[in-house]
């Protein structure tokens, strides 16, 4: 059994746990998990992972509770199918999406996923990320996958569905991403849910004066259909090999120029890196590329969760990575 200290790197480490656990049929006993945080433990959206890594693989777990802080995982055989999972809360669908995608993607036959919780999270990828940054990398390594946002969650409602399909293959194929491509295309959008639309109005405004960007670039969607409030600003580049997508999202005290100061700023140290993988997106790709083999990637920076995602995935593959900071700033990753 292999045993895992759980402390460091949040949730993400129990995430890839999981799904290298069901992938290579190995038992995992993990300590202190998300130890660091202020509330440490098991919450929902966690709970609702191991939960469904469980029915997936018809395994077995002890420890699956709120707040629990250890937690032992004996996987069974990945089965497809339909699956529906509920949270119960705002936690993101969308990480729950990620923890199951790695062992579907190599099942015996299609499945397909009906996630219900939040789906534009603080500290989780969106809905919109998943779709146009991080699945068309996943594509590339031979799996079809459809995916949508069928109605918008945000904190704390939650109330959001999101829905996949996804059709496996025996192996991945390996790629790399070293180099953006040229511009395909760029874009603003502007979600507002149960606001004000002066307010998607001001932070519309103040993109504009950032960036120097055809009018024709800039979107707006007004939904009607959502549970609670909330505001999304994207800003994205579309790149031959790569997606640069970008969000910051509204909440009540956050002024209409800070939402676009942070969305446009982080674009932009981004564009002047030089890198073609975001952090976000790097850590995302780590465990994909580790199952295709031979895989490389330049990223913005090593994060934390970059580095013991690495340390997890080691533990579960006869795989060595190498990280090495070039000179411009960006980071090369090797699996």
């Amino acid at each position: 059994m292999i045993e895992i200290n759980g402390e460091d790197g949040g949730g993400q480490v129990l995430r890839s746990a999981l799904s290298l656990s069901m992938i290579t049929g190995q038992a995992f006993r993990m300590v202190n998990i998300r130890g660091l945080r202020s509330k440490p433990g098991l919450m929902r959206q966690h709970l609702t992972c191991v939960k469904a890594a469980v029915e997936v693989c018809d395994g077995a777990a002890s420890g699956d509770e709120l707040h629990s802080t250890e937690l032992v995982f004996n996987p069974g055989v990945v089965r497809s199918g339909d699956y529906v999972f509920k949270i119960g809360s705002a936690g993101s669908s969308t990480l729950l999406f990620q923890t199951l995608l790695p062992a579907l993607m190599l099942a015996d036959g299609v499945s397909k996923l009906e996630l219900h919780g939040g789906t534009h999270n603080p500290m989780a990828p969106s809905a919109d990320f998943i779709e146009r940054a991080f699945l068309p990398q996943i594509r590339k390594m031979g799996v079809g996958v459809s995916f949508g946002c069928e109605r918008y969650g945000f904190a704390p409602g939650g109330g959001g569905c999101i829905r996949a399909e996804i059709h496996p293959v025996e192996s991945l194929e390996g790629f790399s991403l070293l180099e953006r491509g040229g511009v395909v295309s760029q874009s603003v959008e502007y979600v507002l849910a149960n606001v004000r639309k002066d307010v998607g109005e001001r932070e519309l405004a103040k993109v504009r004066s950032m960036l120097d960007w055809d009018n024709d670039c800039f979107q707006v969607k007004v939904l009607d259909d959502v549970d609670g409030s909330g505001n999304v600003l994207s800003v994205e580049e579309v790149y031959e090999d790569v997606v640069i997508h970008v969000t910051s999202l509204g909440r009540v005290g956050k002024s209409a120029g800070r939402v676009a100061g942070e969305a446009v700023k982080t674009y932009q140290t981004f564009l002047k890196s030089g890198a073609v993988v975001g952090a976000r997106l790097a850590d995302q790709l780590l465990l994909p590329m580790a199952l295709a083999g031979g895989c490389e990637m330049r990223a913005l920076g090593l994060t934390n969760h970059v580095r013991t995602n690495l340390q997890v995935i080691e533990q579960f593959l006869d795989v060595s990575s190498a990280v090495r900071v070039e000179e411009s700033g960006s980071t090369l990753i090797s699996v």
